[in-house]
């Protein structure tokens, strides 16, 4: 079922005022968690052939305790690829609330855009 004019307005209206008064939250919700970095995806596939040369090692000196290390390595470099990347909390976090600030801004330009577009019709 979908919205009445009032009720969009007022949706908008409340978002609009969450923007402008609260960006900080907004910035902490809209945020993207878990996206693994380029730097620790390249530095995972470095660490588990590694892991994977040291397991050939391994057998081919018919040492256990060399190929158990390497399945460790390969073990720990999936897991570096794999983990998120970390943020230094003080510029990543000004940073996406200056652009979520500026995102805001821009909606309530488009947002008085359609609202007069839709006036004028």
């Amino acid at each position: 079922m979908p919205l009445s004019e009032q009720e969009q307005r007022l949706l908008e209206e409340m978002e609009r005022s969450l923007y402008q008064n609260d960006s900080d939250f907004v910035a902490r919700v809209t945020r993207r968690v878990g996206r693994p970095t380029y730097t620790s995806i390249t530095l995972g596939v470095l660490v588990a052939l590694a892991g994977v040369a040291a397991v050939i090692v391994g057998l081919a000196l018919r040492q256990p305790w060399i190929g158990i290390g390497g399945f460790v390595l390969m073990l720990l470099g999936v897991l570096w690829a794999l983990r998120p990347g970390m943020r230094v909390a003080g510029r990543a976090g000004s940073q996406r609330a200056r652009s979520s600030r500026s995102n805001g801004r821009f909606m309530d330009r488009m947002n008085d855009r359609w609202d007069k577009r839709n006036q004028q019709n």
